[in-house]
């Protein structure tokens, strides 16, 4: 993976985080924000200018791409690169996670554990 890729997106943002979970499949920038409200008990809120920056910039660094037009909005969806900067955000969160708790993460321990 690109290094400056993983420089600009390690650790991810909460906006880019949103962002590419939801466009696992394709969705549009209107969508993506309520959704991030919802499931963060409105903890979570991104405006529309840093929504739609963040959608630029993601589609500009191959994260995302533009699949189609549905009436002024634009729908987008994560490229591969986008599906792996994302695993490997999850990844990084999960071995927080295990750590807050006490345990040491192992590369090729159980992700479940």
């Amino acid at each position: 993976m690109n290094d400056r890729i993983m420089r600009t997106y390690s650790p991810m943002t909460e906006t880019a985080f949103y962002i590419l979970y939801f466009l696992q499949n394709p969705d549009h920038g209107y969508s993506i924000s309520l959704q991030t409200a919802k499931i963060s008990d409105n903890q979570v809120s991104i405006s529309p200018g840093t929504m739609y920056g963040s959608l630029s910039k993601m589609e500009k660094d191959g994260l995302i791409e533009f699949v189609r037009q549905d009436g002024k909005r634009k729908i987008y969806q994560n490229t591969t690169l986008g599906n792996e900067v994302l695993q490997r955000e999850i990844d990084r969160i999960h071995r927080l996670y295990l750590n807050s708790k006490g345990q040491v993460f192992k590369k090729g321990d159980d992700e479940d554990a």
